[in-house]
C-alpha cells in the first residue's frame, strides 16, 4: 500500500523555549524565514503524502490557523501589491489536506500518535517529529517511503551519534542488511553508553503499519504516565519486521534554542540568497 498519511505531533508544551511558548506554539518558531511545522509538511508533501494530520493540544490553534486561508491578508497584500507574498500564502494554505486531533492530556509520544488512529483507518502511514529539521537532496521521509516498499516492513530513521551521546537517544540492536538498511531486533530508550546496543540513534521519522494502534493501546504507561511509542514499538516487533534506515542528508535539531540558532544558520549558509550576508555577520563578530 502507498503512504498516503503522515502524522505529526505538536502537542508538547515546549518547555525548553519558555516563556515564548506560553503565547506561540514551539512549532510555529521560525527557522530562517520559516517555522518549524512548515519543513516537517513541505517534506511529506515533496514525499507524496496526500493528508497530514496534526496532532495538537488545547492553545495551540494558532497552528490550524497558520494552514487555514486568510482572504483578508490575501486581499490586503493584493492592495499594497505584495503580490509574491500573497502567493507565498496561499501557498501555505494549499500544501496538503489538514487535519486536526486534540491529545486532551501529555500523556507521551505513543499516545499522541495513538490519537490519531480514527483519523489514519487501516492503512501505514507516517509519523514526522517537526523538531527533527532534515537538509536533504532527496527528502528523507521520501527515502524512507522506497525501503518501505523494497522491504515489505515498517521503517525507522537512524543516524549514527557519537558513543557518549547514546543516551539522549532511542537506539536500536541492528542487524545490517546493506550500508543503509538494518534488521531491527530491538529499541532501547537513552540507555548508558556502555549498554547501547549500538550507536543508530532513532530520528524523528517512522513509516508504520496500522498494527502499531493496537500495539499502543496495549502498551503500560511509563513511570510518568507516559504512553511511549518505542514501547510500542517493542510490541510490534513481537509479529512484525521493523527495518532501521539510515538516511542521505543532515538533521537539524529544531528542539532546543540552541539548536534552532544552529539549524538557522546551516539553513541560511546553504542558501545563495542569504550566504553572504551571514557570513559577513559571523565574521563581524569573531574576536579580532
Amino acid at each position: 500500500m502507498s503512504i498516503k498519511k503522515a502524522v505529526i505531533p505538536a502537542s508538547g508544551v515546549g518547555t525548553r523555549f519558555l516563556p515564548t511558548t506560553k503565547a506561540i506554539p514551539k512549532e510555529l518558531l521560525p527557522l530562517l524565514d520559516k517555522p518549524l511545522i512548515q519543513y516537517a509538511v513541505e517534506e511529506a508533501v515533496a514525499s507524496g503524502i496526500r493528508e497530514v494530520i496534526l496532532v495538537t493540544s488545547q492553545g495551540k490553534e494558532a497552528l490550524e490557523r497558520y494552514f487555514e486561508p486568510d482572504p483578508a491578508l490575501e486581499s490586503f497584500l493584493k492592495d499594497r501589491g505584495s503580490l509574491e507574498l500573497q502567493d507565498e500564502v496561499r501557498r501555505v494554505t494549499s500544501l496538503a489536506k489538514m487535519s486536526y486531533v486534540e491529545q486532551k492530556e501529555p500523556l507521551g509520544l505513543g499516545h499522541a500518535v495513538l490519537t490519531a488512529k480514527d483519523l489514519v483507518g487501516d492503512e501505514p502511514f507516517a509519523v514526522m517529529l517537526p523538531d527533527d529539521v532534515i537538509q536533504s537532496a532527496k527528502p528523507a521521509l521520501g527515502q524512507m517511503i522506497e525501503v518501505y516498499h523494497s522491504q515489505g516492513g515498517g521503517v525507522i530513521a537512524v543516524e549514527e551519534v557519537p558513543r557518549d551521546q547514546v543516551s539522549s537517544y532511542g537506539v536500536i540492536t541492528p542487524e545490517p542488511l546493506s550500508d543503509e538498511v538494518y534488521r531491527i531486533h530491538g529499541v532501547v530508550e537513552k540507555p548508558p553508553p556502555e549498554k547501547a546496543p549500538s550507536n543508530l540513534a532513532i530520528v524523528g521519522r517512522y513509516i508504520l503499519p496500522p498494527e502499531i494502534f493496537d500495539c499502543l493501546e496495549r502498551t503500560c504507561p511509563g513511570a510518568k504516565g507516559e504512553i511511549q511509542l518505542t514501547d510500542g514499538l517493542a510490541l510490534l516487533m513481537e509479529t512484525q519486521e521493523l527495518y532501521g534506515y539510515r538516511f542521505s542528508g543532515t538533521r537539524h535539531d529544531g528542539g532546543t534554542p540552541l539548536g534552532l540558532l544552529k539549524a538557522s544558520l546551516a539553513m541560511a549558509l546553504a542558501r545563495e540568497d542569504t550566504r553572504a550576508a551571514i557570513l559577513e555577520t559571523i565574521k563581524q563578530h569573531l574576536p579580532a
